[in-house]
């Protein structure tokens, strides 16, 4: 069964970048589609950036421009790389996967899920 874990949080100021990871162990991540998920207290889990099998993308409108994912096959590993990074984009950060197909970048659509790592901006 496939597993997947998130690496590459911490702590950075305003307008710093940070990479997360998320690697698979378990089978091969190539067919799947990856998710991006982010969760700040108080409120719900929201989509960042979705990259499917194919490499297509979709993402939220408060990162366009700042956040990019991108796919390494042969590593089995997604990356997040995230720019200009604001306070408002600290949270848990989830990375998620499907063997089916996602279209809109929403939680109920991934089934394997990570543990989540912090990435805490500071003001």
């Amino acid at each position: 069964q496939l597993q997947v874990v998130e690496s590459g949080g911490g702590l950075v100021q305003t307008g710093g970048s940070l990479r997360l990871s998320c690697t698979a162990t378990g089978r091969s991540f190539a067919g799947y589609d990856v998710g991006w998920f982010r969760q700040a207290p108080g409120k719900e889990r929201e989509g960042v950036y979705c990259i499917s099998s194919g490499g297509s993308t979709k993402y939220a409108d408060s990162v366009k421009g700042r956040f990019t994912a991108s796919r390494d096959n042969a590593k089995n590993t997604v990356y997040l790389e995230m720019n200009s990074l604001k306070p408002e984009d600290t949270a848990v950060y989830y990375c998620a996967a499907t063997d089916w197909i996602a279209t809109e970048c929403k939680r109920s659509e991934y089934d394997y899920w990570g543990r989540g790592t912090q990435v805490t901006v500071s003001s």
